[in-house]
């Protein structure tokens, strides 16, 4: 069984979280009371039913319809909508070190209004924004592209007035009402919630909200037992009798009901409307799904470090307003050189550089079919450690095959194929999906040989009384030869059903009597068909000697057992390659579905997953939050699960410190989807899911999730490359500006000079989100840590400081730059060591290996560092420099930048071991 080791998690809960508890308490209440009331509905008559919603079996009137309209509104359940331009304008300038800037070039423009500081930091404020709008709004329109209805219109049968004639029409399914007659036919999506009337062979797929991937058979009324009462359980043709039951209280399971969002799949039926939009058992979740979304670990992780950079921002200027104030004796002068020093200090282009790595991912991420809606989703994909995910689709093909036919000993017999495929292929009717799987596994070329050799006399159709149908054919040309005409009887069923029926068995080519003995035994073989999460049918035939023309019912009797049918939705051939990739990465995957247990345990086995103990969803009902997390962390499948027991496993996964992915296409994926951390459907998915998402797959494939998450890890490396890049830069050059400032009688460097060498620095930096991981960095999930952060810039930051001042007794002492007359010289010498020890700093940083060596930056990030260099290194010599305060540096001077250089970069190196091995991380 899989394993997970807690992470110790934050004390405090995460702002949002009790707005979570709230919505997942108010999408309980809601999806309960709906279930209640639809379960009352379907254990009344029909003719009650029909009393209760005021209608009839002749539909309603145009009238009727049109009043019933307006009174209770459109049939369309609440979803999100996308936010007006201008709003998502705004809010993508929502950013504390966006507001810090805007902050200081409005001080800057306060003390004077020419400064070209203000335009510098106006224009990092307006592209940094523009930049994620543009991404996000783009993304918008995509994901709204993708909603597309497979049926827009649905078949309601209406009445010009209250004595005229029933006609059918195609009507918007938006335009449906309580009351009105729907008429069903294969293909058809349900409208709205239905109580059927009548039906013939209906079977309706559930997986959008149960997560069972083999349709169900729906009928008219509860098949009744021996003795007239209801039966407790109806599992319908094939499928094991624990699976579902008539006196069920939950509408998803009930026989007579169809529910919005499911769809039929073969058969026909009618039923009368007894709720619509919002009232429905769909719309009861999705109302409790819109607003709001929960914070991520992503907004925790920068809204932490963002803090904590800024809190460090307001100790540190002040420090350095006092100390120049104090020793210059000039107020104003240190006024202006503290805010330098905190837009120095400040990380301008941290929102530019996520926004910048988040879009870059994005456009990666497009080109593997991958629509990311939310920028924010691509870091959460790489710090994922747990990926919860569906069954159906997802591990599977999402496709009814014939797994495998067994004679009455368990053992392949082509015989059972034959009479299996001979009875879906004659019957006339609407062929389920399980017929059509029997069909596919037979060699087309197959079909020619069998008409040419049988003709069908007769059919005895499928009836949920029953479970079972029957053909009977013509074989006189295979069995009988000329003058003795026979046909053969071929019945497929219900194991149950068929079984009760038969007095003799096919045992290794001969027929003999079904003993007592021999009936346990065949029952037990199928029994644990069933028990492997296999969907059974039996195959029977009976030959009939007296020909005639018509048969019935009670003709199915005195049958031969041949054997049995298992069907399964087989495992997608790439799964198991795919769940191995993730686990190498370290993401833990866990299926959440709402499928039975047997049906999950076995394809889970058959996709590598170490299964266990499987526990099902009613199970969790009964456990508080804390046995929740300990059971969620050593639980590797969850069965059976309920919308709202979805959600709570994956709460409690993110309450024990884990970052949760889930990946889900049906209504009962939405609440889960809206609470992890990113969630993840397909363009396929029903409108809420897709709409609950953060990332759309093009393709339902794991393969893509874990191109993914490498693409994640590497945006969120890059990030994490610039915070701690510029941070512990920042930190030194405060540390050298308050030594300076203490013993130099002047400003160890212009506000003008600082502002100019950040932005040149800044301008290096933004090449950053094109630069490469190392290979061991994407091994591993990776969290934002704002504690380790403080640390990297604690320790590493004074590095440069021991060459600054280095720096500074050379231009003292050597070039004589010791007082106010010669501070330009000084100036310029410190502003080149300065960036140029900056930009190394980038190559000594981006990697835990040797740089230039063991690992070389990307092309642009060398580009930008050259450029940044070569920046440096002219600007003392250029037509600007007298306007920024630049005197251009003795040759002697470059030899000893040199030496200081190579000396900063061997200390960092030999430093940056050091801390590795101390606190075994880098980035």
């Amino acid at each position: 069984m899989t394993m997970l080791t807690p992470r110790t998690p934050t004390p405090l809960a995460p702002p949002g979280r009790g707005r979570r508890e709230r919505k997942a308490a108010e999408l309980e209440s809601r999806t309960r009371l709906a279930g209640e009331r639809l379960a009352a509905l379907s254990a009344r008559p029909d003719v009650q039913v029909l009393q209760e919603v005021d209608a009839s079996r002749s539909g309603l009137t145009h009238a009727e319809a049109a009043l019933r309209l307006e009174r209770h509104g459109a049939n369309v359940v609440a979803h999100e909508r996308a936010p007006r331009w201008w709003l998502q304008l705004a809010k993508a300038f929502r950013n504390p070190f966006i507001g810090v800037l805007v902050f200081l070039a409005a001080v800057m423009w306060w003390q004077d209004p020419a400064d070209p500081g203000v335009v510098i930091l106006s224009v990092m404020v307006g592209v940094s924004g523009l930049l994620r709008f543009w991404q996000e709004f783009r993304s918008g329109r995509a994901a709204d592209a993708l909603k597309k209805l497979v049926t827009t219109t649905c078949a309601v049968q209406r009445r010009a007035g209250s004595g005229s004639a029933p006609t059918t029409f195609e009507v918007p399914m938006d335009q449906v009402v309580p009351g009105d007659v729907v008429k069903l036919a294969a293909g058809d999506l349900i409208p709205a919630d239905l109580r059927l009337i009548t039906s013939k062979d209906l079977m309706v797929g559930q997986a959008a909200l149960s997560g069972e991937s083999l349709p169900v058979a729906k009928a008219d009324t509860p098949p009744r037992s021996a003795d007239g009462a209801p039966a407790t359980d109806d599992p319908g043709p094939g499928v094991p009798p624990a699976e579902r039951g008539g006196g069920t209280t939950d509408p998803v399971e009930a026989d007579n009901l169809c529910l919005m969002g499911t769809s039929v799949t073969s058969g026909t039926a009618t039923g009368v409307v007894v709720a619509t939009g919002a009232d429905t058992y769909f719309g009861s979740m999705a109302g409790s799904l819109v607003g709001e979304r929960p914070q991520t670990n992503f907004d925790t992780g920068v809204r932490k470090v963002s803090f904590l950079l800024i809190r460090f921002m307001l100790v540190m200027v002040p420090v350095v307003f006092a100390v120049n104030g104090l020793t210059k004796g000039d107020w104003n002068e240190a006024f202006l050189f503290a805010v330098a020093v905190a837009v120095g200090l400040t990380p301008e282009m941290l929102p530019m550089v996520v926004s910048a790595n988040l879009a870059r991912g994005a456009v990666a991420m497009s080109r593997r079919k991958v629509v990311v809606k939310r920028l924010n989703a691509i870091q959460n994909l790489g710090a994922m450690d747990v990926l919860c995910t569906d069954k159906t689709g997802t591990l599977t093909e999402d496709r009814i095959v014939l797994d495998r036919y067994l004679d009455v000993h368990g053992n392949e017999d082509d015989e059972v194929l034959e009479y299996g495929y001979l009875n879906s292929h004659f019957q006339t009717g609407l062929r389920n999906l399980m017929d059509q799987a029997v069909i596919d596994r037979v060699d087309e070329a197959e079909e020619v040989v069998v008409d040419a050799r049988f003709s069908m006399v007769d059919e005895i159709p499928f009836d949920f009384a029953r479970r079972r149908m029957s053909v009977v054919l013509d074989r006189n040309s295979i069995v009988g030869g000329p003058g003795r005409p026979e046909h053969t009887m071929i019945t497929k069923g219900a194991v149950e059903e068929v079984l009760d029926l038969c007095t003799h068995v096919r045992d290794r080519g001969e027929t003999v009597e079904l003993t007592d003995q021999l009936r346990w035994h065949v029952a037990r073989i199928a029994e644990d068909n069933n028990r492997r999460g296999l969907r059974v049918l039996a195959v029977a035939t009976r030959t009939v000697e007296t020909p005639r023309s018509t048969y019935s019912v009670a003709d199915e009797d005195r049958l031969t057992l041949v054997g049995f049918l298992a069907f399964l939705d087989p495992p997608k051939a790439d799964a198991a390659r795919a769940l191995r990739a993730l686990a190498d990465k370290g993401v833990a995957v866990k299926v959440v579905t709402g499928d039975n247990d047997l049906v999950a345990a076995r394809v889970c086995a058959d996709v590598g997953i170490d299964v266990g103990q499987v526990v099902l969803g009613p199970e969790t009902d009964a456990l508080d939050d804390t046995e929740l997390r300990a059971l969620a962390a050593r639980t590797t499948v969850f069965a059976k699960a309920n919308p709202v027991q979805k959600a709570r496993i994956v709460r409690a996964l993110q309450a024990d410190g884990h970052t949760v992915g889930f990946l889900g296409d049906g209504i009962n994926d939405a609440a889960a989807l809206r609470d992890a951390d990113v969630g993840i459907s397909v363009d396929t998915a029903v409108d809420i899911a897709k709409e609950s998402a953060d990332i759309i797959l093009l393709e339902k494939d794991l393969t893509v999730l874990e191109q993914g998450v490498i693409q994640g890890r590497t945006t969120f490396g890059n990030t994490i490359k610039y915070i701690k890049m510029t941070a512990s830069s920042n930190f030194g050059n405060v540390f050298s500006v308050l030594v300076a400032s203490a013993f130099i009688p002047f400003q160890p460097m212009l506000a003008i000079m600082l502002l100019v060498q950040n932005l040149v620095y800044d301008i290096a930096q933004l090449a950053t989100p094109w630069d490469r991981m190392d290979e061991e960095y994407l091994r591993k999930p990776r969290n934002w840590d704002a504690k380790g952060i403080g640390r990297f810039m604690v320790c590493i930051g004074p590095i440069s400081s021991v060459f600054d001042i280095a720096m500074f007794v050379i231009m003292w002492n050597v070039f004589a730059a010791n007082s106010e007359a010669h501070q330009a010289l000084f100036q310029s010498g410190w502003f080149i060591e300065g960036l140029l020890s900056q930009t190394l700093i980038v190559h000594m940083i981006r990697t835990r290996k040797i740089p230039f060596i063991q690992s070389r930056a990307s092309w642009p990030v060398m580009v930008t560092t050259v450029l940044a260099v070569l920046t440096g290194l002219y600007l003392p010599f250029s037509p600007l420099a007298s306007s920024l305060g630049f005197t251009a540096v003795p040759a002697g001077y470059f030899p000893w930048l040199i030496g200081v250089l190579l000396a900063y970069c061997t200390l960092t190196q030999l430093l940056k071991t050091l801390y590795i091995r101390k606190f075994g991380t880098w980035l």
